[in-house]
Formats: C-alpha cells, structure tokens, sequence
C-alpha cells in the first residue's frame, strides 16, 4: 500500500479544520439551545432558526463568490474564521449584559452560515494548491474522518458541558475553536499562488452566475449537482421527521436517540478512511457511482422503525451503513470536483454548491413538515426515502468526455 506524505502545509491547514470541526461538533445545537433555555422560545422559532438562517445567508452569500476567487484565499479563510468567532462570543456579552433577544441568535446564526460559504468557497479553492491530484482522495478522505469524528464525539462532549457550566460556556468553546482554526491557518508557510486575474468584462452578475453556468455546461458535475440538491434536501426533510417518530410517537428516551445520532457517524469514519485504498483499486468514478448508491438506499427502511430495542437497532444500522456511503462518497466528490473546475471558477463552483443546498435544504424540510401534517410521519419518512433513492438517476451513468467548457461565462 502506497503511503500518503501529503506535507507540512497541509497537516497544519487539517490540524485547523479539525479544531474549527471539533468546536462545531461540541456546540452542535447550542443557539437553539440558547432560544429555548434563555429565551422561552416557542418551539416554531426554534425551528425557524435555521431555516430563516440558511435562506437569509444565501441571499447574503450569492456575491461571494467573485469576491472570494479573485482574491488570496488565506486571509479570506482567517477572516470567516474571526467572524464566525466574534458573532458567537457577542451571544454570552450580550446574556451578561442582559440585553440578548431572538433577533440577535437569528442575525448571528446568519453570519454563522455566510461565514462557513465564503470559507468553505476559499478553502476549497485553496487546499487544490496545496495538495497533489494524486494525493487528492486521501486529503479529502482525512477532512471527512475529522468531520465525522467531530460529530460522533462533540454532541455528547457538548451536553455534558452544557449540564455541568450552562450553555454559554458551550457557545464560547465553540468560538475559541475558531480563532485556532484561524491561527492554524495563519501558520501556512508555503507562498500562496497568485488568484486568477478577473476578466475586464465589468459584469457583475455575470460573475456572480458564473458558478451556476460552469456547473451547468460540465456534463457530469451538472448531474452531480441535481443529485447533491435531491439527495440533501431528502437527508435534510427526513431529520427532523426521524426526531418526531423516535422521541413522541415512539417515546424514545432521549439519551438512546443521541446513541442514534452519535453511534452511525462511525460509519461516516470509517467510510472516509477507506476512501483512498478504494480509489487506488477500483477507481474514482466507480467509487463516486457505487457510493452514490450505496448511501442512497438506506433511508426507506426507517419508515417501518418499531418500537423499543428493535427500532434503536435498526435505526443505528442503517444509519451507520448510510453513514459510511457518504463517508466514502463526499470526500471522493470533493476530489472529483477540485480535478473537474479550472482553477479561475474554482471558489465560484464551490460557493453556488453550498447557495444552492442552503436554499433546497431548508424548502425540503419545510416540504417535509408539510407532508407529515397532511399525512403522517412514517408516510412522510418514505417519500423521503424515495426521493433520496430516486438521487441515484441523476448520477453521471454515461462517462463523458474528458474535457472542461471551453469559454464559460466570466
């Protein structure tokens, strides 16, 4: 087996991702937290925080774009990170000052996600620099065990702290991890390669779109694209669905759901670290094609969970097979994309991708939420699953030619 020496620069860049992730993952929950603990927030404004969040910073976001790829990419990335860390730490001022409302965990879980799109956007962009096509899926598939183990291990880690100090000391953990993720990438030593130079066209939507219109003339990452905006609405619709039939109509005990949660993301590990010897056998587009299945076809069979230890096994396993598809498949994806997008529309690709899932994402559940309350949940949880099967037809079948569009719009 071929050992990965993926250098300095990065181990330094990943050491930051996973203190950025390792935060995320322990104050997973904490501004919902914060409404319905602190604010007495009704359960609907609970639920409208994310979904307000994530459409409002799309809005935001759409801008982003340009403004991320024809600039360097380190300072971007150091500046989401102190955002993201100052719009948190003004959540436990403002409860010290007592001054602190719905408003404010509405605009800082905006900023939140506008900040996460641009860094996203720049550090994607960025880490094409730093790493080797070759050494690509084994990259990637270390960044997806990070994510993975972050939020296998943070929940839990973030309850018990939340239990033992209160939720702000949770939220400024979560802060503290970003300003080291911003300082890890301050480390970066070797010289960033230039931006791409911006074409005098003057145009700014034209821009803007161009992300859009590059995905959309690349045959493959198109149907990747209308797959990725399926299948995550479908994962996303069927969360809150999947909470509703364990822990009311099920009556679930709260702490065999986090074992739920928290147990399958092993799965996502596992399947991130087996990405690289899969590629190396088999081939990246017959993993991207088998895993692109594989985490599909899991889903349906969590319309019929029962009651009791039966239900919390059947849960747990097709959340960890499901979980390990994807573990496989994202970084894979990832990879894919860096080789498939020119350099010079590289940030744009990347910030329309999360635009567009931060739009489908928050409409699915709503959809969701909507089909349980004309029917029922476990009807709702298979037309999830459904819709998440059907992500499948939209995966690239028919190989494509090896080329890039010759003259995207700027």
């Amino acid at each position: 087996m071929r050992r990965v020496a993926l250098g300095s620069d990065f181990r330094r860049l990943w050491l930051a991702y996973a203190a950025s992730e390792a935060g995320t993952g322990i104050g997973f929950g904490a501004i919902p937290l914060v409404a319905i603990l602190v604010l007495d927030a009704p359960a609907w404004q609970v639920s409208m925080l994310a979904t307000v969040s994530g459409l409002a910073a799309a809005a935001i976001a759409v801008p982003a774009g340009p403004w991320v790829e024809f600039r360097h990419k380190r300072p971007v990335m150091v500046g989401a990170d102190l955002v993201r860390a100052f719009a948190l730490l003004s959540v436990p001022l403002a409860l010290w000052l007592e001054v602190l409302g719905y408003g404010q965990l509405i605009a800082v879980a905006t900023v939140q996600t506008t900040a996460a799109i641009v860094f996203a956007a720049a550090g994607g962009a960025h880490l094409k620099a730093l790493v080797p096509a070759a050494d690509r899926p084994a990259a990637m598939g270390r960044m997806e065990a990070t994510f993975w183990t972050a939020y296998s291990a943070g929940p839990p880690l973030g309850g018990a702290l939340t239990s033992w100090v209160g939720v702000t000391w949770t939220i400024a953990v979560d802060a503290l991890s970003f300003l080291l993720s911003a300082a890890g990438v301050r480390r970066l030593r070797s010289p960033e390669p230039p931006p791409p130079v911006r074409a005098p066209t003057g145009d700014r939507w034209t821009e803007i779109a161009a992300g859009w219109r590059y995905v959309f003339a690349h045959r493959d990452l198109r149907a990747m694209f209308l797959n990725a905006q399926l299948f995550g609405s479908g994962i996303m619709a069927s969360s809150p669905l999947l909470a509703v039939l364990m822990l009311d109509e099920l009556s679930f005990p709260a702490w065999q759901y986090g074992l739920a949660w928290g147990l399958p993301c092993l799965g996502g590990v596992l399947g991130a670290l087996t990405l690289a010897p899969l590629t190396r056998r088999y081939g990246q587009r017959r993993v991207l094609l088998v895993f692109g299945v594989w985490r599909a076809v899991w889903l349906c069979a969590l319309a019929v969970t029962p009651a009791g230890l039966p239900g919390l096994i059947l849960v747990v396993v097709v959340e960890f097979f499901a979980l390990y598809g994807t573990g496989v498949f994202n970084p894979a994806f990832a990879a894919y994309r860096l080789e498939q997008t020119e350099d010079r529309y590289l940030a744009r690709v990347i910030s329309a991708w999360s635009i567009s899932s931060r739009v489908c994402q928050p409409i699915g559940i709503a959809l969701g939420g909507v089909l349980a309350a004309l029917t029922d949940v476990r009807t709702a949880l298979a037309f999830c699953g459904v819709a998440v099967l059907a992500s499948c037809l939209l995966l690239p079948w028919r190989p494509a030619p090896v080329t890039i569009p010759a003259h995207p719009p700027q």
